[in-house]
Parts: structure tokens; C-alpha cells; sequence
């Protein structure tokens, strides 16, 4: 029930009109972390709980707020325990969200010390080989690139998306990483 609250909750910051990703911020992107994120606790053994609340609020404050991506791992973590404390979560289990959220960011050296970290950390990453289009779509709008930058910019981010993850997350993402490199021309 509480999960299906945090849902609605980050859903509908996706929904407003501030919200510089636009609603394809909970299509293309959360709602991919979410699946990929239980399928790595499935796999690992980790707290499928903490991990899908995690996965949901990874993103959650550079939706409500643009100005707070920069360091959207540390003002969400923030915000998953103002959230968290509305529904009388225990404290030490919004413990345990909030490190997953500071560890998310692959561009953050945060050493994950939990297996639920390491399942969001990689949902993360494998997200972005789900949604390609998105990530053109954010080089084209948001960073006002041209095709070629634009194609140079995704392999790079798909590069270092492939390279932080577990192997078991290599595991599971292998063939759509390997497609993604034959898409965009990579002979890597």
C-alpha cells in the first residue's frame, strides 16, 4: 500500500508542468529503474522492499525541482525521508533508501556498502538501455546538441553506463548493450 502511495507520489511530480523532464521522466526512465531494480534483488538476494522505494525516489527531486539536479542524489535523499516519515517508516530502513539514493549516480564516486545499493545503482544504468530515444531526446532539448554531438554524447553516457555495472547486471543488459553500440555506429 505504501509503495503504491510513493508511486502515485512520484508519478504526479512527473506529471506537472515544472517538471523540466516532462512526464517521460516516469515512463521512459523511473518506471525502468523500478523493474530493473526488483529484478537485481531477485538476483542478488536483496531487500526487494527497500530497493523498489529507492528505485522509485531515486530521481524524485530534480523532478519536483530542476535546480536541485546537480546534486539530486543528496536533496533526494533528503526528500525519500521527509516522504518515508510521513507514512511512519522505520528509521533504520530509511536509512537504507536513502544510501541507495546517494549511490545512484554513476558520475559520483559513493561507495555502494549495500547489496540494495548496488540493485539501484545498476537499475539505473540499465534504464538507459530501455530508452534510448529519451536520451536523444534529453541531448536534443536539453543540451541543444546537434546529431553528431548528440550520437557522441549517448555512446559516451551508454559507455559509462555499461562500465559501472555489476556483472550480474552485465548479465542481464548484455545484448542490449551490444545492440545500442550497433545502433549508434559504435565499433568498440
Amino acid at each position: 500500500m505504501m509503495i503504491n502511495k510513493i508511486s502515485d507520489i512520484v508519478e504526479t511530480a512527473c506529471k506537472q508542468e515544472t517538471n523540466y523532464f516532462g512526464y517521460s521522466a516516469w515512463t521512459h526512465h523511473i518506471l525502468p529503474v523500478v523493474k530493473y531494480a526488483k529484478l537485481m534483488a531477485e538476483k542478488i538476494e536483496a531487500d526487494e522492499e527497500i530497493v523498489k522505494i529507492a528505485a522509485l525516489l531515486h530521481d524524485y527531486a530534480s523532478v519536483k525541482d530542476y535546480k536541485l539536479y546537480e546534486d539530486h542524489h543528496i536533496h533526494g535523499a533528503e526528500l525519500a525521508e521527509q516522504v518515508l516519515k510521513e507514512f511512519d517508516y522505520p528509521q533504520n530502513k530509511i536509512e537504507q533508501v536513502k544510501h541507495c539514493i546517494l549511490c545512484h549516480r554513476g558520475s559520483k564516486a559513493a561507495q555502494k556498502l549495500t547489496k540494495e545499493a548496488l540493485c539501484v545503482a545498476d537499475a539505473d544504468s540499465m534504464a538507459h538501455f530501455d530508452s534510448i530515444s529519451s536520451l536523444f531526446y534529453l541531448a536534443f532539448f536539453s543540451h541543444k546538441m546537434n546529431i553528431d554531438e548528440a550520437n557522441n554524447w549517448l555512446m559516451q553516457k551508454l559507455e559509462r553506463s555499461w562500465n559501472k555495472l555489476s556483472p550480474q547486471a552485465k548479465d542481464i543488459i548484455k545484448d542490449k548493450y551490444e545492440a545500442s553500440k550497433i545502433m549508434l555506429g559504435s565499433q568498440n
